[in-house]
């Protein structure tokens, strides 16, 4: 397990992570997980956001701290109006009395929702749901931590690469995803100036618990068809990615949509 690598011995070729603070929303799960594993690994104390699953939140916290490193479970619905605010007075009150100060440095904005349907489909609550969940929330939640954030941060918002390829049945989340896409940019400019990057993480598809692809189906074999690699991706794949965004040796990297897919649909 990767979080085991929290011995400074045993994490050569991380990224070096060390007195870090990371907040990973919806991380109890998934790609969340992984990145949450992934930075604990590296050295961060991670902050693992979970929505409805509190019991997968502190097995996450758990594995990390059985490899040696640090986390804590923190919750709150972020498609309710006072999601970020819970969010943040729990994860407050967690610093406080682990360091001293709310102050921390990475921000992975990986909660998302995906209503599936066509255009014709999709109904006013599952856009409005999908909206609040993948663009209000991250959105507010930048917002409020940018007096926590400190100098020097990182905030990776976690995308989809269905924002450069046409999926008709991703009507409302490709879109979302697109302009949490067009805010990492715009962030990006703004926050230059306290050396805070801001990037954009595209996965393609990623085989988790939600999204369970079997390569020996038809439909799993077209799909591992479509991607120039030959695979399925993996969790751990994203969380590679992010890491080093997170990471010093992405000092000079901002305003990027990084693509994480083995080359699908090119």
């Amino acid at each position: 397990m990767c979080a085991q690598a929290r011995d400074p011995a045993a994490r050569e070729g991380l990224p070096d992570l060390e007195g870090r603070v990371a907040l990973v929303t919806g991380a109890s799960r998934g790609i969340g997980r992984a990145i949450a594993l992934r930075l604990a690994a590296c050295g961060a104390l991670v902050a693992v956001h979970y929505g409805r699953s509190p019991e997968a939140a502190l097995e996450v916290v758990r594995d990390i701290e059985r490899g040696g490193g640090h986390a804590f479970a923190v919750g709150a619905d972020l498609a309710a109006a006072d999601g970020v605010g819970a969010l943040l007075a729990g994860m407050d009150a967690e610093l406080a009395a682990r360091r001293g100060s709310p102050a921390f440095d990475i921000l992975v904005n990986n909660a998302g929702v995906f209503h599936r349907g066509t255009v014709e489909d999709i109904t006013v609550e599952q856009f409005d749901h999908t909206l609040q969940v993948n663009l209000k929330a991250p959105f507010f939640l930048i917002q409020q931590c940018l007096g926590r954030l400190r100098d020097g941060g990182r905030i990776v918002n976690v995308s989809s690469m269905g924002t450069r390829a046409a999926y008709p049945a991703m009507a409302v989340y490709s879109p979302s995803k697109a302009a949490l896409e067009s805010l990492t940019i715009l962030l990006a400019a703004h926050l230059g100036p306290r050396r805070i990057t801001v990037n954009a993480v595209l996965p393609g598809l990623t085989v988790t618990d939600m999204n369970p692809v079997d390569p020996a189906t038809a439909a799993g074999a077209q799909a591992v068809a479509s991607i120039a690699l030959g695979r399925l991706g993996q969790p751990d794949d994203i969380a590679s990615v992010v890491a080093f965004l997170a990471s010093d040796q992405a000092a000079w990297v901002t305003a990027q949509r990084i693509e994480a897919s083995g080359g699908q649909r090119l």
